[in-house]
C-alpha cells in the first residue's frame, strides 16, 4: 500500500512544476516568451473546448474555429465601432460564440461520423464567408484592428505583457475546472457512452440527441471565452481565424495531445503554438516539419501524446 502511495504521489509531481512554472517563470521571462506563453493559454482552452466534442462525444467538427471567430468578432465590433465597456463586449462575444453554437447545434446532432464533419465544415466555411465579404462591420480581408488592450479596457492599475498573461491564466484555470466537472459528471460519462455505442445508449432510454446537442453548445461556450481573450491578446481580427486552416488545425492539437482527456489537448496545443512560432522563425518549410510531427506522433501513439502507454477510459 506504501508502494501504491508513493507511486500516486510521483504522478502529481508533473503537475505542481508545470503548475509552479506556470505561475513562477513569466515575471523573469522576456516580452516574446511571455506572449508565446499567452498564445498556448488561450488554444488550450479552445484545444479543450473541441475535446469535448471529439474526444468525450465522438463528434469531429471541422468547423469549432467559426465559433471562435464570432466570439472574437464580436468584442472587435463592440470595442471598436460601438466602444462598449469591457464587461459589455465580454458577455456579448461569450454569449454571441455560443448562440451560434446553439443554433448550429440543431441543424449538427442529428447526424453523425462524417456527416457531422461536412456539416460543421460547412456551417464553419459559411461563417468565414460572411466575414470576409460583410465589409462594412468585419472588415473583410483587412479585419479589424485597434482592439483595446485587455488591461487598459478592464481599467487594471499595470499593463503589459505579464498582466495580460495571468488574467489568461486565471480564465484559463476556470475553464480547465469547469470543463473537467462537466466531463467527470454522470452527464458526462453519458457522453463517453455515446461514443463507445450510441445505439445502447438509446436502448438504455438516453435521449442521444439532447445529450450531444448539449455538448455541442457547452463545447461552443468554452470556444467563445478563448475567442474573446484571443480578440483582446492579439488586438486584432480577420477572416483567416475562421478558415478550414484554422479549424483544421486546431484539430490537430487535439489528436496530436490525447483526445478524451482534456490535459493532452492543453499538451498538444502548446506543442502546436511552439513549433509554429520557433521553427518558422528559422526556416519557411515549417509546415513540413510540423505535418513530420504529427505523422510520427500517429503511428507511435495514435490515441495521442497523453495517451501514450496508458488505457483509455
Amino acid at each position: 500500500m506504501a508502494g501504491r502511495d508513493a507511486r500516486d504521489g510521483l504522478k502529481t509531481v508533473p503537475y505542481f512544476l508545470a503548475a509552479a512554472f506556470l505561475i513562477a517563470a513569466p515575471p523573469f521571462l522576456t516580452s516574446y516568451w511571455v506572449g508565446l506563453l499567452t498564445q498556448m493559454i488561450i488554444f488550450a482552452i479552445l484545444a479543450m473546448s473541441l475535446d469535448i466534442l471529439l474526444g468525450y462525444t465522438g463528434l469531429p467538427s471541422l468547423g469549432h474555429a467559426g465559433i471562435f471567430g464570432v466570439a472574437a468578432y464580436s468584442v472587435a465590433v463592440l470595442s471598436t465601432a460601438y466602444h462598449a465597456g469591457f464587461w459589455v463586449s465580454v458577455a456579448c462575444g461569450i454569449a454571441g460564440g455560443t448562440l451560434f453554437s446553439a443554433a448550429f447545434g440543431l441543424l449538427v446532432s442529428h447526424v453523425r461520423d462524417v456527416y457531422f464533419l461536412m456539416i460543421t465544415l460547412a456551417l464553419g466555411m459559411v461563417l468565414w464567408g460572411v466575414s470576409y465579404r460583410w465589409i462594412p462591420v468585419t472588415g473583410g480581408d483587412n479585419g479589424i484592428s485597434g482592439i483595446p488592450r485587455l488591461e487598459a479596457h478592464l481599467g487594471l492599475p499595470v499593463a503589459g505583457a505579464v498582466p495580460l498573461y495571468y488574467v489568461a491564466l486565471l480564465v484559463f484555470i476556470a475553464c480547465g475546472v469547469l470543463m473537467a466537472l462537466f466531463v467527470s459528471s454522470p452527464f458526462g460519462f453519458t457522453l463517453r457512452g455515446i461514443r463507445e455505442n450510441e445505439s445502447r445508449m438509446k436502448s438504455l432510454g438516453f435521449n442521444t440527441w439532447l445529450h450531444c446537442y448539449v455538448s455541442y453548445v457547452v463545447s461552443g461556450l468554452f470556444a467563445s471565452v478563448a475567442g474573446v481573450m484571443w480578440a483582446y491578446y492579439n488586438g486584432f481580427v480577420s477572416p483567416t481565424y475562421l478558415d478550414l486552416t484554422a479549424s483544421s488545425e486546431l484539430f490537430l492539437m487535439v489528436t496530436l495531445g490525447g483526445p478524451g482527456t482534456l490535459v493532452g489537448p492543453a499538451l498538444g496545443a502548446g506543442a502546436i503554438v511552439l513549433l509554429k512560432n520557433v521553427i518558422s522563425a528559422y526556416t519557411q518549410r515549417w509546415l513540413l516539419i510540423l505535418g513530420s510531427v504529427y505523422i510520427v506522433t500517429i503511428l507511435a501513439a495514435p490515441q495521442g501524446l497523453w495517451n501514450l502507454g496508458r488505457r483509455r477510459y
